[in-house]
């Protein structure tokens, strides 16, 4: 699948859980959320599992400075 934004997605846990990283300077807060239910319904939909699939959205900032 393929959604905007996204810019690495894992498979952990014997398949789990979906790890998604997005590019945090194109979908916000707001959209990470929806992003996840997103995801997770098109799993639902179009793919055949055992169990539950947990589907984390990581949108992620940082800032770093060097004190000399």
């Amino acid at each position: 699948f393929e959604f905007p934004g996204v810019k690495k997605a894992y498979a952990i846990q014997a398949g789990r859980e979906l790890r998604v990283i997005v590019e945090s300077e194109k979908v916000s807060d707001d959209r990470a959320a929806s992003l996840s239910f997103e995801i997770s319904q098109k799993i639902q939909t179009d793919m055949t599992y055992p169990g539950q699939v947990k589907v984390t959205v990581i949108r992620e900032t940082r800032a770093v400075n060097i004190a000399k």
